[in-house]
């Protein structure tokens, strides 16, 4: 192992937690309030970050979406540079999060924001920023990482620097309880695949990476059975604070990391509107089977640690069978199936879009060819 890892962020973590915005937002500061469709002002949350930020000067801005979206992001970037804005700080889940991660860095950038995106731009200043976390799942109130989308060219590209990591986190558990189901479930599948992208790779004798992300797989995995108790606090609770670990940095730290199945998922939701963990649950298992040969030692590592499978020749198939199952369990779809009835445009669609944006050669080895994508998709769009 060889790494450097920090993270700064501080979480203030549990119920009535959002009032420590008020001494984590220097008062001198102008804050940009960031936040998406309006369920904050439904579910009491809008009223808690206003009371937070009483002695603070502050304006917002509404309306990002799922999956967001430049040209709704560079409203707020016009209005960070015209209201000169020394602070920002989001409020929901990762969307916004992400989103407000491009506002503070193109709002430091005197060019295209989208040069961000396309790696044209190398972020190095950014405004300051907090958030709210209203929607477990993505880990981004504590990493330094986001994805933004370009609706016009469906285009959907991962960014990040070290100056995007929040400054601080507030991550109240209370929050959700007016989630709708749907987006539960996802935060439990988003936080299993970013587990598992840097998990089931192939062993390095980093004990523990992965002990700890065998935990966190157990945790989500006993979550999901227990679906049924999502109304109590430990549920919340457990859920928030797993979806956060999963992906700070910390178990990825020293390890090699795969994100095909990401890479995938992402031109799924950009090209068919697919929610983004679902998106991931459609490709994973097609992922794990096309890699088998190089992951079957990790494979079978995570159907005896976190399944607890039997040992037997073909333990490491059983793993993904599990892996499929769980999702099934969730009532989560495994395959593409709304793609306007075309299965065979559809891959062409994705793997066209693979090309554009240089994704030829994914997994942790490199040696997942835009053919070998091809063969994986075949699995996947029904």
């Amino acid at each position: 192992m060889k790494f450097s890892y920090s993270n700064s962020t501080r979480i203030h973590f549990g119920k009535e937690q959002t009032q420590s915005i008020a001494k984590e937002i220097p008062t001198d500061k102008k804050v940009l309030l960031i936040y998406g469709g309006g369920s904050i002002k439904k579910n009491g949350v809008y009223d808690q970050v206003k009371a937070a930020l009483a002695d603070h000067q502050w304006i917002e801005f509404s309306g990002v979406e799922p999956n967001p979206t430049v040209e709704t992001l560079d409203k707020a970037v016009a209005l960070a540079k015209s209201e000169q804005v020394d602070y920002v700080l989001a409020v929901g889940g990762g969307s916004v999060i992400d989103g407000s991660k491009y506002v503070v860095a193109a709002a430091l950038y005197d060019g295209d924001g989208w040069d961000i995106m396309t790696g044209k731009y190398r972020v190095k200043k950014a405004l300051p920023l907090g958030v709210v976390l209203t929607l477990p799942a993505t880990g981004s109130e504590s990493n330094s990482g986001g994805v933004v989308t370009k609706k016009a060219t469906q285009d959907k590209l991962p960014f990040g620097a070290p100056v995007l990591r929040p400054v601080f986190a507030v991550m109240d558990p209370d929050v959700m309880k007016t989630l709708p189901e749907r987006q539960l479930i996802n935060g439990i599948v988003d936080a299993w695949v970013h587990v598992c992208e840097q998990y089931l790779t192939y062993p390095t004798g980093a004990m523990v990476q992965d002990g700890y992300a065998e935990t966190l797989l157990r945790n989500l995995k006993f979550l999901a059975e227990q679906y049924d108790q999502r109304d109590s606090d430990s549920w919340r609770e457990n859920l928030m604070w797993t979806a956060n670990q999963a992906l700070n940095g910390l178990i990825g730290a020293g390890v090699p990391q795969d994100w095909a199945t990401h890479m995938m998922g992402h031109e799924i939701t950009a090209l068919y509107g697919v929610d983004h963990a679902r998106s991931l649950a459609m490709v994973h298992a097609s992922v794990l089977r096309h890699e088998i040969a190089t992951k079957r030692e990790k494979l079978e590592q995570m159907g005896r640690n976190v399944f607890a499978l039997d040992e037997s020749d073909n333990l490491a198939e059983a793993t993904i069978d599990a892996i499929e199952a769980l999702y099934r369990q969730l009532d989560v779809a495994t395959q593409l199936t709304d793609h306007q009835g075309d299965a065979a445009k559809a891959i062409d669609n994705i793997i066209q879009q693979l090309e554009t944006h240089r994704m030829l050669k994914l997994g942790e080895h490199r040696t997942i060819t835009l053919e070998q994508s091809r063969e994986i998709l075949k699995q996947v769009v029904a």
